[in-house]
């Protein structure tokens, strides 16, 4: 059994336990371990993930099976576009996929953002992510691709949409 839940301030450990488990599975293939350990510590400090919870610049789902917080996922209007939500984040430990919990994560994600009337829903994936099949069969389409800096870094992505 499992339920989906919004998370709080008093989830962010959680939340980053949960992204140092999901970004070694899903990235240790594709990218060095130093860009890994140093986008964790950019993207999930607990500074920037309690400043997201509180002032809701992002919202954040937890999905909980058996008690145990397993997948999350987060999202928001575009900072450029308030007609356009994005889906910021979305992880399943390992041990859960093939279980449908990036689905129903996306579904109450869809959810969520068609009560707020907006129509647009994008996602940012790596282009070498494998993730970004599972996007495509959930109605996601490229709509083009960036390269964002993140310290020295680079985040090599798609750019996808998916019209709700």
């Amino acid at each position: 059994m499992y339920y989906i839940r919004h998370a709080t301030i008093n989830d962010v450990e959680t939340i980053r336990q949960l992204a140092d488990k999901t970004w070694w599975a899903a990235y240790s293939s594709i990218l060095e371990k130093e860009q890994i350990a140093f986008m964790l510590n950019e993207i999930y400090s607990p500074g920037k993930i309690t400043a997201q919870l509180a002032d809701g610049s992002q919202t954040y789902l937890l999905l909980i099976e058996d008690e145990n917080p397993v997948a999350f996922a987060a999202f928001s209007p575009r900072e450029n576009n308030d007609e356009i939500y994005k889906l910021h984040k979305l992880y399943c430990l390992p041990e859960t996929q093939g279980k449908g919990y990036g689905k129903i994560l996306i579904e109450k994600v869809i959810d969520e953002v068609l009560n707020a009337g907006i129509r647009f829903l994008d996602l940012n994936v790596n282009r070498h992510n494998k993730a970004k099949t599972f996007y495509e069969k959930m109605g996601f389409t490229i709509i083009y691709e960036e390269d964002i800096p993140i310290g020295h870094y680079f985040m090599n992505d798609y750019v996808m949409r998916k019209e709700l």
